[in-house]
């Protein structure tokens, strides 16, 4: 039992740190990057991204896997943890607020620009750019970057204190 909390515990970190990476990138690179383009460059890039980034390996060893791997950890070291269960938990409880943020804000705000259509088949591309409103996309993507940095840092410490009991 003790190599599979090991186990899971150094997944969920690499997952997590994973996350942190996607929603980092996005953070000083895509989004500055994209804000520098035209309109229908914006709608095109940004809805060519997002349905790229929605598939099985992205959703299975990050996205969704960040949370599973972590819940899970946690429930194999409820009894033996001692400080590494602690850590993890706050790491879950992080990644919790950034999945709810991902659901809430960032999802909705992306399928309202994959629905507005084909960037050469809309009439308004300025509105549906601001109607995106890509600086709180941003801006909520800045949360999810902290938030899951911070929840690997906690996945690391749970490694060490893990490693020390």
């Amino acid at each position: 039992m003790e190599t599979v909390r090991e186990i899971v515990l150094v997944a969920a970190a690499v997952s997590m740190g994973l996350m942190a990476g996607v929603f980092g990138l996005y953070s000083h690179t895509v989004m500055p990057g994209l804000r520098r383009t035209d309109d229908r460059t914006f709608v095109g890039a940004f809805q060519a991204l997002d349905r790229a980034i929605i598939n099985p390996w992205f959703m299975l060893t990050g996205f969704l896997g960040a949370l599973v791997l972590t819940g899970a950890a946690a429930v194999l070291l409820a009894g033996p943890g001692g400080p590494a269960l602690s850590w993890t938990l706050v790491a879950l409880v992080l990644y919790l607020i950034v999945f709810l943020i991902t659901v809430a804000v960032n999802v909705p705000k992306n399928n309202a620009l994959k629905a507005a259509g084909e960037p050469d088949t809309i009439t308004d591309l300025a509105g549906v750019r601001a109607g995106f409103d890509e600086a709180a996309w941003a801006r909520w993507n800045l949360v999810r970057t902290l938030a899951t940095t911070l929840a690997a840092i906690c996945l690391a410490v749970a490694l060490l204190r893990y490693g020390q009991g």
